[in-house]
């Protein structure tokens, strides 16, 4: 079975100095389809002015990631972290019991595009947590493939950074005719294409379907995926429980 979100179909909101684009229910945008997808409660495509930002604010029993695709963004918490996410990083914040938090774009010319994406814990409350790490090196990769670089899982295996619920998140980066295949087993899988294009086919259906920047596919149900990149192809594969 597949779950296809299209780009064009999110939630949009445009404030001016944040333009974002909610795959599933957020703030002002609510749609009792699109709730989430297992563990995954959020993934905001935003897209933040020169010197604007998120004011403090607080969160508890949320893991939030931020990826940045683009520009850079500055993350300061109640937890006296204060650190500059570039493009490359990976940040993520276990709110845990509670956390107060602001994310600004700390460049004066150029906007900041980030996923913010938040993945429900399997336990509640705890210390607060923060981490953060560059990767899109062979060295990060540590020595694995790096067409499928590991960034997030729930226990830091293969130099990845470590969240409260078992699932990962792995980012693809694959070249024009390059293929993927993953199968789900007894898991469900989310793939959110950041950039390119790609032909994809489930296992369960009998037609593929071409997926680009924004789109987004879930499968379950034993499912296996196929991927074939159309031009260079840039993705997050979300491994989360059944």
């Amino acid at each position: 079975m597949m779950y296809l979100r299209k780009a064009n179909e999110r939630g949009k909101v445009n404030f001016g100095w944040l333009k974002s684009q909610h795959s599933f229910s957020f703030g002002h945008y609510y749609d009792a389809k699109h709730m989430g997808f297992s563990a995954l409660r959020v993934i905001n495509d935003d897209v933040v002015q020169a010197g604007r930002g998120f004011e403090t604010h607080g969160h508890r029993d949320m893991e939030i990631i931020s990826y940045v695709v683009s520009g850079a963004l500055k993350h300061k918490d109640s937890t006296g972290n204060e650190y500059v996410v570039p493009a490359g990083d990976v940040q993520v914040m276990s709110a845990g019991k509670g956390i107060m938090h602001s994310e600004f774009n700390p460049s004066s010319e150029e906007p900041v595009n980030f996923l913010q994406i938040w993945i429900l814990p399997n336990e509640k409350g705890g210390t607060p947590g923060y981490s953060q790490k560059t990767f899109g090196t062979q060295e990060s990769a540590n020595d694995h493939d790096i067409k499928r670089e590991l960034l997030v899982s729930d226990d830091g295996r293969e130099g990845s950074l470590r969240i409260k619920q078992n699932a990962a998140i792995s980012r693809l980066t694959l070249k024009a005719g390059e293929t993927w295949e993953q199968g789900t087993e007894d898991r469900k899988g989310y793939l959110h294409i950041i950039s390119g294009k790609a032909h994809a086919m489930v296992s369960s259906e009998t037609n593929a379907v071409e997926i680009g920047a924004g789109d987004a596919l879930g499968v379950f149900e034993e499912d296996t995926i196929r991927l074939k990149a159309s031009d260079e192809l840039v993705a997050l594969w979300f491994d989360l429980p059944k």
